[in-house]
């Protein structure tokens, strides 16, 4: 494996590559950083483009990469809510922006894949050390229970709060470190560094549960329980290692449902977000918001109603459904499908489910762990939060997709993609 910290390359491509490992890190914190790290790696990007080291532009990848940001640019042309809409298209610009990096960039993704997400991971993994101990420092000042570590004052958002990102967004995240340092420590054959493996995956795992998010609880559920055998182990390892991670997960469970706090967010939560609305509330059932939102999205079903438009297109249903909690919130869909069927109807969303297509076909051909992992990961969060419309989500999806496809190297296989034009 190449050093993490001095790769053995040329000058330019060394500096593209820490400014690209200093961007992963910065993913969790203030998007201030983030934002500046990728002007500076757009900016370095400029400066080195040669002719022969461009790879193909106009290819069906490259298309899958950047579908979102094009759906949202053509929806911009026929919205009622312009401001917005060209709110939300600056936004997505980093979705075209950072696959135009890879193709422009001249430095080996492929090779240097592993090195960004294990530096990705441990910085991921320092993160959740550092909340944990946020919360313990706060539970001493305080002077309560350490019990209190499992209430609702220290899970979810409050969690993540001193990060200031959403509990979602930054779960995300930590899933997609889990996933790898758990494929690292399969892979590993060094007993010291399958022990440091496995000591930050349990703590990334710990870090999950206490963020409390339950599509990306899901999400951990199915790769850990049937992506990972299938596409890593066979025989009795599969075998052995879906009987401990079952086992593992029963007791997880179990705990769940002991704690109280845990309980509520992951069992009745849910429960009230499947139920039907029975009038106003402290809270606003999901699915009846769904209903709500894809009786508006049917208004305009071939093309919808433009960008920028749901939110404010939403408020006087639920006034009128007594979603009143929802209305005062200025509340979106909660779920990318709905949204995007709103804002650009089924042309929008079926682009959206090509891409998703696109992405898991992808992963199963190359046998990709980190990229059906992403698919899975982007797809389960798609049904309960509009995260294309917010800058932690558009970075985590377009970082990711980019990097994951980009170091597949589908473009070297003997189906090698060509351009369209």
């Amino acid at each position: 494996m190449e050093k993490l910290l001095k790769p053995d390359d040329t000058l330019n491509n060394r500096i593209s590559y820490y400014l690209l490992m200093l961007f992963l890190l910065s993913l969790p914190f203030n998007m201030f950083y983030s934002h500046l790290l990728l002007i500076g790696l757009a900016l370095h990007t400029i400066i080195q483009i040669r002719r022969n080291n461009i790879k193909p532009v106009l290819t069906k990848t490259n298309f899958a990469l950047t579908a979102v940001f094009f759906v949202t640019l053509l929806s911009t042309i026929y919205t009622t809510n312009k401001p917005q809409a060209f709110t939300e298209l600056g936004r997505q610009v980093t979705i075209l922006l950072i696959p135009l990096i890879f193709i422009f960039n001249p430095l080996d993704i492929k090779k240097y894949q592993h090195n960004l997400l294990l530096i990705f991971s441990i910085g991921c993994t320092v993160t959740i050390v550092y909340l944990f101990l946020q919360a313990l420092i706060t539970i001493r000042y305080y002077h309560l229970p350490l019990k209190a570590l499992v209430s609702p004052a220290f899970t979810n958002h409050n969690f993540s709060e001193p990060l200031e990102i959403h509990a979602t967004f930054f779960s995300m995240q930590i899933a997609i470190a889990l996933v790898y340092l758990l494929y690292v420590f399969i892979k590993e054959g060094s007993p010291k560094l399958r022990v440091f493996y496995l000591m930050c995956s349990c703590l990334l795992a710990a870090g999950i549960i206490q963020l409390s998010s339950k599509s990306i609880f899901a999400a951990v559920m199915i790769i850990l329980n049937v992506i990972i055998p299938w596409f890593m182990l066979s025989g009795r390892v599969r075998l052995r290692y879906v009987t401990v991670v079952t086992s593992i997960f029963a007791v997880v469970v179990a705990g769940i449902f002991t704690m109280r706090a845990f309980r509520e967010r992951y069992v009745t939560e849910l429960r009230k977000d499947l139920s039907e609305s029975t009038g106003p509330g402290l809270t606003d059932p999901r699915l009846a918001r769904w209903g709500v939102a894809i009786s508006v999205g049917a208004q305009s079903p071939v093309i919808g109603h433009g960008a920028g438009t749901e939110v404010g297109l939403l408020k006087d249903p639920f006034f009128d459904h007594q979603f009143y909690r929802s209305y005062l919130a200025g509340l979106n869909a909660h779920n990318q499908f709905i949204s995007f069927f709103i804002k650009s109807g089924i042309t929008g969303l079926l682009v959206y489910l090509f891409v998703l297509v696109f992405g898991i076909r992808a992963a199963v051909a190359k046998r990709d762990l980190m990229l059906m992992a992403f698919m899975i990961i982007i797809t389960t969060v798609s049904f309960s939060e509009n995260f294309l419309d917010v800058d932690k989500g558009i970075f985590f999806y377009s970082v990711f997709f980019s990097l994951l496809i980009f170091s597949a190297n589908l473009q070297a296989t003997g189906n090698q993609a060509k351009n369209i034009v």
